[in-house]
């Protein structure tokens, strides 16, 4: 099985596939494709006509999209553990997935994954603003009502934390200020070993697309 990737430090959508593989030690090789370069998108066509990273290659298989895949793996790796055991959990779990999966569009457009950068700040604007605190009401509603469960979003580790990995970096690099509960989770995520181990990848590259430094 392979997984063909972007750069660690800017790819937010390829985080969350290699992060679902890693935190569950799956064996899968992976193949980085620089971004913004001249070979850039014959690379990724040679992989997938969606001419999109992440993709994974399993034997004839071509899956992309980021939720696609790791929702294949749930199924064929992990036995559906991907997701929450219980039914209404888990349906909650696909829903906060699915929205963070199509919406925040202000978080993506003003708010660039840039994993090297600290310090950086943006404008924050009104809209920006709402989707901030929304993400807080996710992260800390779901951390109060299932905090016995397990230190994850909803107790164990699922799809729904690879979802919001990205957003965790996100809010590191912009110094985003968060209620207690929200700002225990994100530190959670960012102590797990498979993000710190992306973490130290993406410090370690040497490309630079300056349409994703963002902020001051």
């Amino acid at each position: 099985m392979k997984l063909v990737i972007g750069n660690k430090n800017y790819s937010s959508w390829s985080l969350r596939p290699w992060l679902l593989l890693s935190f569950h030690n799956i064996p899968f090789e992976e193949e980085r494709i620089p971004l913004d370069k001249s070979d850039t998108q014959d690379r990724i066509a040679a992989c997938s006509d969606a001419g999109k990273v992440p993709v994974l290659l399993d034997d004839e298989l071509i899956v992309w999209d980021s939720l696609a895949i790791c929702e294949y793996v749930s199924e064929c790796y992990l036995g559906g553990a991907g997701w929450p055991e219980s039914a209404s959990v888990r349906a909650e779990a696909r829903a906060c997935s699915a929205e963070m999966h199509s919406g925040f569009p202000e978080i993506r457009n003003r708010m660039p994954m840039n994993c090297r950068a600290m310090g950086r700040r943006v404008e924050l604007t009104d809209a920006l603003r709402r989707e901030i605190a929304r993400i807080d009401r996710i992260w800390s509603g779901y951390r109060q009502r299932y905090a016995t469960a397990g230190p994850w979003l909803f107790g164990e580790f699922s799809i729904a934390d690879c979802m919001f990995a990205p957003v965790v970096f996100r809010f590191r690099t912009y110094g985003i200020g968060l209620s207690q509960q929200a700002a225990g989770y994100m530190q959670h995520l960012l102590g797990a070993d498979a993000l710190r181990q992306w973490m130290m990848q993406a410090e370690a590259e040497l490309e630079t697309i300056e349409a994703e430094e963002v902020g001051r």
